[in-house]
């Protein structure tokens, strides 16, 4: 993994924790978005550990950088670190392709699962972040959406979990929802994704909320 912070201390801090672990790795790290960026493409990491608000290039762009490119390239998965758990940045870093926001308050054990939970291929939120994207999209005019053709693909139980999944469901309660084994459950979400196109679960939250198919409060 890569980290990128502003922060000598908070780089360092983070790089002995995570190091500290016999199944990961950290291969380097950056002061700000531009030398992320950079060391990213020579490094290749499996997750950049990314913060928010950092000098000449801001975590935001840096992960759009890192995450446009060619089909078929690989793409390292990128964990939001900030200070503000009402930052600005939330929906756009999503919408961007991050897989995860993480407080930087959070424990040390709570770190490392994040990393492990993103580099499985799984997306993690905080509590707090997640209440913050659903009250972001409570708060837009509701206008009419035409519904994305992609959403045609999906079999009526695929629908049914997309929904679950976006209002924030665990495999685990999906599957005592619609009384089914938790792996059947796993099947359709991996379906989900595929047929989409999207890269993990925060990606699927977010479609399900542009194209209509949730509406807040409801």
């Amino acid at each position: 993994m890569l980290i990128a912070d502003d922060q000598a201390m908070v780089r360092e801090g983070f790089g002995a924790l995570l190091a500290a672990q016999p199944d990961l790795i950290v291969v380097g790290d950056a002061a700000d978005g531009a030398q992320a960026v950079a060391l990213a493409r020579r490094t290749d990491p499996d997750v950049v550990l990314m913060d928010v608000r950092m000098p000449v290039l801001d975590g935001l762009e840096a992960t759009r950088r890192l995450l446009d490119v060619p089909p078929g390239t690989h793409r390292p998965r990128v964990l939001m670190l900030t200070t503000f758990d009402l930052d600005d940045y939330v929906y756009e870093a999503l919408r961007a392709g991050a897989s995860g926001f993480l407080l930087k308050d959070a424990r040390g054990a709570e770190l490392v699962h994040a990393v492990r939970v993103v580099a499985s291929g799984d997306a993690l939120l905080a509590p707090s972040v997640t209440r913050r994207l659903i009250a972001d999209f409570a708060a837009r005019p509701r206008a009419a959406r035409a519904r994305p053709a992609a959403l045609d693909t999906l079999t009526p139980r695929e629908l049914e979990v997309l929904r679950l999944v976006a209002r924030g469901r665990s495999n685990t309660e999906i599957a005592d929802e619609l009384v089914v084994a938790e792996q059947t459950v796993k099947t359709h979400v991996g379906r989900v994704l595929s047929k989409l196109d999207l890269r993990d679960r925060v990606q699927a939250v977010v479609f399900a909320y542009e194209s209509g198919l949730i509406v807040p409060g409801e």
